[in-house]
This record gives C-alpha cells, structure tokens and sequence, in this order.
C-alpha cells in the first residue's frame, strides 16, 4: 500500500483495560492541563519580572513554551483515543503530528545543549560571561536551535514517508512516530552529538568546581546546575529506550513514550521551580501581583 493512497490511520496505543478508559481520559486530561499551567506560570514569571531577565531564564522561556507544545501535539490526540472512534487520524493530520513532534524534540535537544554551555560559561568563565552570553548571543543561540530543530524534522519526516506502507493503516503506538525508520534518518545520531556535547560541559563543569576551596562555594556553583542535569536526565532516558535500544516497537515502548510525551514537560516546570529559589521567588511576586491586580479591579 504506497502513502499515497492512504487515508485514514488508526493509532491503536497501548494495551490497557477496558474498566480503566474513563480513568485513563481523566488522568491524561488532568496532566494536560497540569502541564500547561505549569509552563504558562513559567513563562509569565520569566517575561514580568525583571530580576529573570538572565540567559538561563532566557532559554528555560524556549524550554516551557517547548514543553507546551509538544504535549499539545501528543496528549490531545491521546486522550481522543479513550472516546470512541477518536483513535482515527487522517493520513495528513500524521504527517503533520511526526513532523511538529520531531521539530519540537529536536529542537529542546539542542536548547539543553545551550543550556549546558549557558552554565559552562557561568562557572568556568564567568568572567567573560557577561560579554560572551549577550542578548545577541542568546537571540542567535535561540533561533539556532529552532530552525536546526525544523531542519531536521522536515529531512525525517520526508524519508519517513517516501518509503511504502504495505502493512495495513495501523500504528501500534500512542502517536504517529515510527522509532524503527526514523533510526535511519540519524535521530540517534543527533541525540547522542547532543548528549556528547552536554556531557563534555559537565567535564568542564564538574572540574571547575572541584577546583573551588570550599564546599560552600563548590555547593553553591553546583546547585545552579542541578535542575538542568535532572531534566536532561529525564528526557534523555526514555529517548536512549525507545530510538538508541536495538529491538523493534513494543507495548513498552508506548508506555515509555507516555512518560517522554507526557509526563516530562509536567516535570520541568515542577524541577525549575522547587530546584531554584528566584524562579520560586519571582513566582511568589508574580503572585503577589497577582492579588494587587484584583484588589484594584474590585474597588
């Protein structure tokens, strides 16, 4: 069957008891709405209060509005599945899902990749921080990794639907992603450059601190990585099992795909807010504001 003539698909997802489709639909609609809160709440912080406008919060914005929208282009669709008939999607609605979820992923491996040099710069050069990590640097660094991000979609999605499709119209999967093809147009290979290169940072990193004399200040250089080392090791994870594992596609794999696609942009904004005390403080201020708006509005 060439793609061509292909219509309709029906995206099976995972194996899951009957009984449990209502409570399924509530938990995947509850973490939906959990994550675009989370992000948004980020995102305003960020842009409303001056004391954040700083190269890392810079691109932990990118990141958020990232996470938001990688969760739109999977989890609706997913929680449809669980209404009858939702599980439909038609051929170009697809193409359009593989294309925005791999635009998307792509680009936030290369935004932690910025990320990571963000904090190389800041504790091993932090002298030349301020002159090497300007607003020019960081709005080229930025729109680097979505237009990198967008490159390399557009070349896997176009190999992914070049090849002929003569095994029914049934994607065994939560999403329209084909982990075993893409393999041939070097996600793996992108993911690990990336990974490498984060890595190589935190060698750097890790050995300016060592050299730091006291524990308070090797602490206090430290802590302003660890929620990026979690997130990374949070999305990093699942990538390396579900496209690095030689193996073909599985139930587990949808399982895991659950976590990528739907549980880790609900955990980084939790991550960034509970690991960082100015995001937790410009979040109580953003309160703060908050509260005053409605004071006004009700006199």
């Amino acid at each position: 069957m060439s793609s061509k003539t292909l219509t309709q698909l029906i995206i099976t997802g995972f194996p899951y008891p009957q009984q449990l489709r209502v409570p399924l639909f509530l938990f995947f609609l509850i973490i939906y709405l959990l994550t675009l809160s989370g992000n948004i709440l980020i995102l305003l912080a960020v842009v409303l209060d001056p004391q954040l406008h700083k190269p890392m919060y810079w691109f932990l914005c990118h990141l958020s509005f990232v996470d938001m929208t990688v969760s739109t282009v999977v989890v609706p669709k997913v929680i449809a599945g669980f209404v009858e008939g939702g599980n439909i999607i038609f051929f170009a609605g697809c193409v359009s899902q593989l294309f925005f979820f791999h635009f998307l992923g792509c680009t936030e491996c290369f935004l932690y990749t910025v990320m990571a040099y963000d904090r190389f710069l800041a504790i091993c050069r932090p002298l030349r921080y301020g002159t090497i990590m300007n607003r020019r640097a960081c709005l080229s660094l930025s729109v680097g990794t979505w237009f990198g991000g967008c490159l390399h979609s557009v070349i896997q999605t176009s190999f992914t639907f070049r090849l002929p499709y003569g095994r029914g119209n049934e994607v065994g999967y939560i999403f329209c992603d084909i982990p075993a093809v893409l393999k041939l147009a070097c996600i793996g290979f992108l993911a690990m450059t990336c990974f490498l290169l984060i890595l190589t940072s935190y060698v750097y990193i890790v050995s300016a601190i060592l050299r730091i004399r006291t524990a308070e200040g090797q602490w206090r250089a430290f802590s302003t990585c660890t929620a990026h080392i979690t997130v990374v090791v949070t999305y990093y994870v699942p990538l390396v099992f579900i496209y690095l594992r030689p193996g073909s596609q599985g139930p587990l794999d949808g399982v895991v795909a659950v976590f990528y696609t739907t549980v880790t942009p609900l955990l980084n904004p939790i991550i960034y807010t509970l690991r960082n005390k100015e995001m937790k403080a410009a979040l109580l201020r953003l309160k703060g504001k908050e509260s005053e708006l409605w004071r006004i509005i009700n006199i």
